[in-house]
C-alpha cells in the first residue's frame, strides 16, 4: 500500500530492492546452506534482546556475514513476521543509490512508505517490529549520522554487517549508546566439525560473559572436553589444517584445494587489495604494491613479531625502492582494518606502555597457503613426516589460537615481549583487572621446565594478577607437575568458540 509518492526515487533503485527482497512478492529467496554457523545464534540473540537498536557484525570478506543475514530473515518469516516488515539493503557494489543525499535515510523513507505494513513507529505501538538488515553500509559517506538519525527517531531493528573494522569502528563514536559489535571470524573448529557432521560440533564456551575464563577449572574441563571428543577433534582439527577454516572449504567437501585457493586469492585477498583498500585513498608508499608486498611479509611472519623496520627493509628489497619504517607500519594497520590481519599488541606496563611491535596473526592460515601457494600442516600426524617444517607450524599455530581467542566478544588479548625482568609470553588474555598467560609449544615433546618458564615467571609476578596459566602443545600431554598451569592441545584450545 502506498501512503505518499517519492518521484526522486530512481526506478533502478526500486528494482534492485525488489530483487534484494523476493519474499515482498512471494518469491523464495536464493538458496542458503542448511548448515548453520554458531554465529547465527549469537546475533540473534543481540538482536532479540534489545540490547541496542544496530546490531553490527563484522568480519573479513567470505566468513558468512550476507549468509547469517538470510538465515535470520528466513527464521523471522518462517516465525510469522510479516514479510514487507523485513527489509534488506546492500551497499556493496549497489551503484543505483549513487544521486541520492543520504541514501540510507531516502531508502527509509522509501521502504516506510511504500512497503512496510504501516508506519516504523505505529508498527512499533502496534506490538511489531520492522527489521532493517544493512550490508556494507560503512562505505557510504556519513553513514553512522544517517544511521543515529534513523534510530533515534523510528523504531525499528537494525543488523549492519560489514568487512572494514576501522569504518565500523570510527562509526561506533556518533553511535555510542546505540550499536553492539559482534565479530565474525573464520570458521571455528567446533563450526568445522559442525559442518563435517561430527561429535565435537557444540561451542565449549557459553555465550555469556567472560567470568568463566578465570576459573582454572573452567580450562581444566576444557582438556577433558577434548579428549573425551578426541577422534572428532582430531578430525575436525585435520579438515582445518588441510582446508582452514573459510566456509567455501567446508561447503564444498570434494572441491580441490587449489581450486579453493584460486577462490580465496580472488575473492577475498585481490578483492581487498584490489577494490576495498583502493576506496580508502591510499597514496604514495602506502600504494597497491607497497600493500600487496606488506601482506605477502604478514604471511610469511604470521605469529611473529617483526619491527617495522625489517618489514620496510625486505618491502625495499621486493620492490626496488626506498620504504620507511612508518610506511610499512601504515600498511600492516590498513591491512588488519580490512580484517585480513588481526595485530596482537603488546601488553602495556603497569606505569609505562611496553615498547615492541605487534605480533601478525591472520584471519585464517588458508589465506597464507593460498597467497604464497605453501600448505604447512598443523596435524600432528602430517607434520610428523615433515619435521623441517616444525619451526613454521608452530608461529601458524600462534596465529591460529589468537584467530580463536579475538573471536571471543568483549575478550582482550596482548602479548608480552622479553624486556628487562619480563620473560617473553606468546599470549596474554586480559579480563577486567586479571590475566592468563598462554605459551604455545608447538613440538613433539615438552620440557616441563624450560617451556613454562615464561608462565612461572609471568605468575609469580604479583602485578599481573595471574594464579594461573595455559601450556599449548601439539598433543594431549600429562599435567604439568606445577598445579598452576594446564595444558592442552591447540586442536582443544580451538574447541572454545
Amino acid at each position: 500500500m502506498t501512503r505518499h509518492p517519492n518521484s526522486q526515487f530512481p526506478d533502478a533503485l526500486m528494482d534492485d530492492l525488489r530483487r534484494l527482497n523476493p519474499w515482498w512478492s512471494g518469491i523464495q529467496p536464493p538458496a542458503i546452506p542448511a548448515t548453520r554457523r554458531h554465529l547465527v545464534q549469537r546475533v540473534r540473540r543481540r538482536l532479540d534482546s534489545g540490547i541496542a537498536p544496530i546490531i553490527a557484525v563484522r568480519g573479513p570478506r567470505q566468513v558468512g556475514k550476507t549468509t547469517v543475514q538470510l538465515q535470520i530473515i528466513s527464521d523471522l518469516l518462517a516465525e510469522g513476521v510479516p514479510p514487507n516488515n523485513i527489509m534488506r539493503v546492500q551497499f556493496d557494489d549497489l551503484t543505483s543509490t549513487s544521486g541520492l543525499i543520504d541514501p540510507i535515510l531516502r531508502i527509509a523513507d522509501w521502504l516506510e512508505a511504500n512497503v512496510t505494513t504501516d508506519a516504523f513507529n505505529n508498527l512499533a505501538h502496534q506490538g511489531q517490529t520492522a527489521y532493517l538488515f544493512v550490508d556494507e553500509a560503512q562505505n557510504l559517506s556519513g553513514w553512522s549520522n544517517q544511521l543515529k538519525f534513523l534510530v533515534d527517531n523510528t523504531s525499528l531493528k537494525v543488523l549492519l554487517t560489514g568487512s572494514s573494522a576501522l569504518r565500523i569502528e570510527q562509526g561506533r563514536d556518533s553511535l555510542a549508546g546505540r550499536i553492539h559489535t559482534v565479530e565474525a571470524a573464520a570458521l571455528s573448529l567446533s563450526e568445522i566439525a559442525k559442518f563435517r557432521g561430527l561429535e565435537c560440533n557444540a561451542p565449549f564456551l557459553p555465550d555469556n560473559g567472560l567470568g568463566e575464563l578465570l576459573r582454572k577449572e573452567f580450562w581444566q574441563d576444557l582438556a577433558k572436553h577434548g579428549q573425551d571428543h578426541g577422534p572428532a577433534r582430531d578430525d575436525a582439527f585435520r579438515y582445518f589444517s588441510e582446508r582452514g577454516g573459510y566456509p567455501v572449504a567446508h561447503n564444498t567437501n570434494d572441491t580441490e584445494w587449489g581450486l579453493l585457493a584460486d577462490q580465496l586469492n580472488e575473492t577475498v585477498i585481490q578483492r581487498v587489495l584490489q577494490h576495498d583498500v583502493a576506496d580508502a585513498q591510499t597514496v604514495g608508499e602506502r600504494g597497491s604494491a607497497l600493500l600487496e608486498a606488506t601482506f605477502r611479509l604478514a604471511c610469511r611472519y604470521a605469529g611473529q613479531t617483526p619491527s617495522y623496520q625489517r618489514l620496510a627493509e625486505e618491502a625495499r628489497l621486493t620492490l626496488g625502492r626506498n620504504v620507511s619504517a612508518q610506511a610499512a607500519g601504515d600498511c600492516l594497520q590498513t591491512l588488519a582494518d580490512t580484517m585480513l590481519i588481526r595485530l596482537v599488541m603488546p601488553l602495556e606496563a603497569r606505569l609505562r606502555r611496553s615498547r615492541g611491535s605487534p605480533k601478525i596473526c591472520l584471519a585464517d592460515h588458508s589465506l597464507r597457503a593460498s597467497w604464497l601457494q605453501e600448505l604447512i600442516p598443523l596435524a600432528p600426524g602430517t607434520l610428523a613426516a615433515s619435521p623441517e617444517l616444525t619451526t613454521v607450524a608452530g608461529h601458524i599455530a600462534e596465529s591460529a589460537l589468537a584467530a580463536t581467542a579475538l573471536s571471543i566478544p568483549g575478550l582482550d588479548v596482548a602479548h608480552q615481549p622479553e624486556q628487562g625482568r619480563n620473560q617473553e609470553v606468546d599470549f596474554v588474555l586480559n579480563v577486567g583487572d586479571r590475566r592468563i598467560p598462554i605459551e604455545v609449544k608447538y613440538q613433539r615433546r615438552i620440557d616441563p621446565f624450560r617451556d613454562t618458564l615464561g608462565i612461572r615467571s609471568f605468575i609469580e609476578r604479583s602485578e599481573n594478577r595471574a594464579t594461573f596459566g595455559l601450556l599449548i602443545t601439539q598433543a594431549d600431554t600429562p599435567p604439568m607437575d606445577d598445579p598452576r598451569i594446564v595444558t592442552m592441545p591447540l586442536s582443544t584450545f580451538m574447541l572454545l568458540t
